[in-house]
């Protein structure tokens, strides 16, 4: 399957903000490059949620490898890459730290083991690919960054996905009132009250997928795992709650890292916690 960017829902304001999700897939190793962009509210596949056969199996069948294999020089980028002879070496060598990283994984597993996945998946990282969902409203900074020459050239080419996805969608307007609710189906979008909706949007941008984790779109376990990331307050999982979002009458107010736009999020006065762990919270003054 490799990289893919796909626009999953395109929504414009009638202050004219444009609010658009995408779907990502690429290698791990350049996740933390995506993570720099702060203006983004994003949602990954967890290695902490896979369960370490599942994991094994997806990197053996398909490592996450290099796109470019550029040669050692100072400095952050590499300007030429390698020879051929010395590209199939470095291959080798990947290839050989993926089978010493799958045996220790099996290895670490094992019933006289029995590490729990968000430790064991982990050794995997390097070597796997990952599915994200990004919802935003100001791209061109991360645009002209990433899809510059001196961008790591995997994350350039996503970049350069993600703009021709972009440049190639046409947003649908929505009103004052109306919700933008990435991975809600056209047919649900027609029978389901709002409220139910916007849950089952955020339990899917969660889950990274309209589906459940057992592979079928079920209305029930949506709105059950809803109330899990709401249910413990400031100590719930709220960045889902933020690809979720309908316009503000202003195009140049903020909601959150949204420009016209109002995230569910904000609608929850527990979305962050305002005193430390082992503080009484103050109660507010009338």
């Amino acid at each position: 399957m490799g990289f893919s960017a796909r626009v999953l829902l395109d929504s414009v304001s009638p202050a004219g903000v444009r609010l658009t999700t995408m779907e990502l897939r690429y290698p791990r190793f350049i996740h933390s490059e995506i993570m720099t962009h702060r203006l983004f509210s994003r949602n990954s596949a967890s290695s902490r949620a896979i369960p370490v056969k599942k994991m094994i199996e997806a990197v053996r069948s398909e490592p996450a490898m290099p796109l470019w294999w550029g040669r050692n020089q100072s400095g952050m980028q590499a300007e030429a890459e390698i020879g051929d002879e010395a590209r199939g070496l470095a291959e080798a060598e990947w290839r050989a730290a993926l089978n010493d990283a799958l045996a220790h994984a099996e290895r670490l597993a094992a019933s006289d083991i029995n590490l729990h996945k968000q430790l064991v998946n982990r050794i995997l990282e390097p070597f796997a690919w990952i599915t994200v969902i990004v919802t935003a409203t100001e791209w061109a900074n991360f645009f002209t960054q990433r899809t510059h020459e001196d961008a790591q050239p995997e994350l350039r080419y996503l970049a350069e996905l993600m703009l021709g996805a972009y440049r190639g969608s046409a947003p649908r307007s929505l009103g004052i009132g109306d919700w933008h609710t990435p991975l809600i189906l056209p047919d649900e979008e027609a029978v389901l009250p709002l409220d139910e909706r916007l849950k089952i949007s955020v339990a899917r941008s969660a889950r990274v997928s309209y589906l459940s984790h057992e592979g079928t779109r079920d209305h029930a376990k949506d709105m059950e795992l809803y109330e899990r990331l709401l249910g413990g307050g400031a100590n719930g999982h709220w960045s889902p709650f933020e690809h979720v979002a309908t316009p503000l009458t202003g195009g140049d107010r903020w909601s959150g890292n949204f420009r016209g736009w109002e995230q569910y999020r904000k609608r929850f006065p527990q979305e962050h916690a305002s005193t430390f762990p082992d503080e009484t919270p103050v109660a507010a003054s009338r």
